[in-house]
């Protein structure tokens, strides 16, 4: 009988490992968030600044990533027949 062992260093990432759970990922992200808490806390005032800018920025991306594009695949329209508001959707209240 063979017995194949595989000795696994805790250290050394695996093939299903992310790579935020590595050491060089958690000291990446270590590093990162120091950052971003020097940046907001000695730039405070161009942070705020840009808010108003990033909220309109928001406005499209939201848009796009919450629609899926402007394909909208992920409606479903098909098979409804007539559509005449809510009233073929029992999850609206309607009638089914």
């Amino acid at each position: 009988m063979t017995h194949e062992h595989t000795h696994h260093d805790p250290g050394v990432p695996g093939p299903d490992t992310p790579w935020w759970r590595s050491r060089s990922g958690i000291v990446l992200l270590g590093f990162l968030a120091v950052a971003a808490f020097f940046l907001l806390t000695e730039h405070t005032a161009h942070v705020f600044g840009a808010l108003p800018w990033l909220l309109l920025l928001a406005c499209p991306l939201m848009h796009l990533f919450m629609h899926g594009g402007h394909g909208h695949g992920g409606h479903g329209h098909g098979g409804h027949g007539g559509r005449s508001g809510d009233a073929g959707r029992p999850d609206r209240g309607g009638s089914p």
